[in-house]
């Protein structure tokens, strides 16, 4: 084998490495960022929702039974629930929002919207740790349904 031979091959594998190692950074602060969203995420959770919707997500009992006055009380946000079986979009505008502007003609509803609490960033944000929460099937479920409900 040739000098300049044993030299292209040195830095092709020289380049080679050079990119397996910046694309393990990249992911590696992706991870971080994800993992930064997701304590956000939490740390809202719990100022803004646990009080209704529980510190482990478990929601209210009886929470498909309606109440005296008519309204339900809050679902469980764990794979127990339904919130995953709604798209992304819907869920933001439903925290934004809350459920009776959402669901409009007259409902009912003790969930109110928080865009005077939150920002969309922080909405995502909890929106992103409540289903870092779920196993992997809801995620997936609720991950196609988004996909699908897109323009």
């Amino acid at each position: 084998m040739t000098r300049n031979a044993l030299i292209l091959i040195a830095a092709v594998g020289l380049a080679a490495a050079i990119l397996i190692i910046w694309r393990g950074s990249a992911a590696t602060e992706t991870a971080a960022q994800d993992q930064a969203v997701i304590a956000l995420g939490q740390r809202l959770y719990v100022d803004n929702c646990a009080s209704c919707h529980g510190a482990d997500l478990e929601g209210q009992p009886d929470w498909q039974t309606p109440l005296a006055n008519g309204r339900y009380p809050a679902p469980p946000h764990d794979e127990t629930g339904h919130t995953w079986h709604h798209a992304d979009a819907l869920l933001v505008q439903i925290i934004r929002d809350g459920t009776a502007a959402v669901v409009g003609d007259g409902y009912k509803s003790d969930m109110p919207g928080f865009s005077d609490v939150m920002s969309n960033a922080e909405i995502t944000a909890v929106l992103t740790y409540i289903k870092s929460t779920w196993p992997e099937r809801e995620r997936a479920i609720q991950s196609r349904i988004t996909k699908d409900s897109a323009p």
